[in-house]
């Protein structure tokens, strides 16, 4: 293998493949990159055996071949060479090492095998349909801050990805929880996604596809099967397992009846809540709402540093109420609203309340209330 690319357009590359890799590893393989030169092409993969990310990158390639190097080492290198550089890649004679050159910069890396490196196999796909990225990272973003992190219940380490019924025909819905709070968007169902399964996709691969749709504004190719999905962008193929579990019920614990309106200046409400949670303890986070007609009070009462309250004034009609949310929990909904106010429907101290945006009707949110 030996051929001459471009440093920004390796170090990108890289950027994207080294993130599935993990820093540590007891399979030496599995902290490499597979190197593949081939055409015109040099193709880069990274795999932890549950997310493999292949990205394909024009090159000069003069002798075709592949092999593995350390990914985050490569990555590192190539990082601090000068912007604009060319690079020189070559496999040595033995095979076992690779030279990285670089204006006078000259790198030797050790090598492993390329036949060493795993394929993350993919059966046929059952569905495929293709998304526009803005609106597959308008679905991440919505949930993914509701995923749990609670190993013990691993069907909620992911987002839900489904088709549902919605009032003017099938939508597709993405939906993450953990327990405590839930959020649910939806999209009018793409062409070619009827009757796909409920697939739950694990939190890293939310998380990689995240960043990858981030220098993309194209449409977004996506397969189902069974137990793997395949996200296929511009120079990019991202292919994950599924997460192999059953997504409870969400919809039993989303509230129908709440009839109690409270509506507030998002912004205003944010930042009330950030100030009076100052005083909150770190385990509990506690903020506790006092809504009456027209105002509402925000207060925090810590024994061991002192008490907290603020005054905002809001719309509400209906019966005083206490109840109280972790303030935490109230900052990540609120950050994810885009209109001016928000609406919480709420019903009494113990269930659950909703929030809505007003200026997004196609997202919901639902949080657990706390005893303060």
């Amino acid at each position: 293998m030996r051929l001459i690319i471009e440093r920004s357009a390796l170090l990108k590359a890289l950027h994207h493949v080294t993130s599935v890799v993990e820093r540590r590893n007891t399979i030496p393989i599995l902290s490499n990159v597979l190197l593949n030169a081939k055409a015109s092409v040099l193709s880069l993969t990274a795999t932890d055996l549950d997310i493999a990310i292949v990205e394909s990158v024009p090159s000069e390639v003069t002798q075709e071949g592949k092999t593995t190097v350390s990914a985050h080492m490569m990555h590192d290198i190539v990082r601090k060479l000068p912007d604009g550089s060319q690079i020189e890649l070559a496999i040595a004679d033995d095979g076992a090492r690779v030279t990285l050159k670089s204006g006078r910069a000259n790198f030797t890396l050790q090598a492993l095998p390329s036949d060493d490196f795993p394929e993350l196999g993919v059966e046929s796909s059952s569905h495929r349909f293709d998304l526009d990225a803005t609106i597959l990272k308008r679905l991440i973003e919505k949930t993914r801050f509701a995923i749990s992190t609670e190993e013990t219940r691993y069907y909620l380490n992911g987002v839900y990805l489904h088709a549902a019924p919605g009032e003017d025909g099938e939508r597709l819905r993405a939906v993450a929880t953990d327990g405590h709070r839930l959020a649910q968007i939806e999209v009018p169902l793409p062409e070619g996604a009827a009757g796909i399964p409920g697939v739950i996709v694990p939190r890293k691969t939310v998380g990689e596809l995240h960043k990858l749709i981030g220098d993309t504004d194209e449409s977004v190719s996506i397969e189902l099967s069974a137990t793997k999905a395949r996200f296929t962008f511009a120079d990019v193929v991202l292919t994950s397992k599924l997460i192999d579990g059953t997504f409870p019920d969400y919809e039993r614990v989303i509230p129908q009846g709440n009839d109690k309106v409270l509506d507030v200046q998002n912004a205003d409400f944010a930042h009330a809540v950030d100030r009076v949670s100052t005083l909150s303890s770190e385990k509990g986070r506690a903020v506790k709402l006092d809504i009456s007609a027209g105002k509402l009070i925000l207060s925090v009462n810590n024994p061991d540093s002192g008490s907290a309250t603020e005054e905002l004034a809001v719309g509400y009609e209906s019966d005083p109420l206490e109840i109280g949310f972790n303030a935490g929990y109230l900052l990540d909904i609120t950050g994810q609203l885009e209109g001016e106010s928000a609406k919480f429907l709420l019903s009494d101290p113990g269930s659950p309340t909703m929030v809505k945006d007003d200026h997004d009707t196609s997202a919901l949110y639902v949080l657990m209330p706390m005893r303060v």
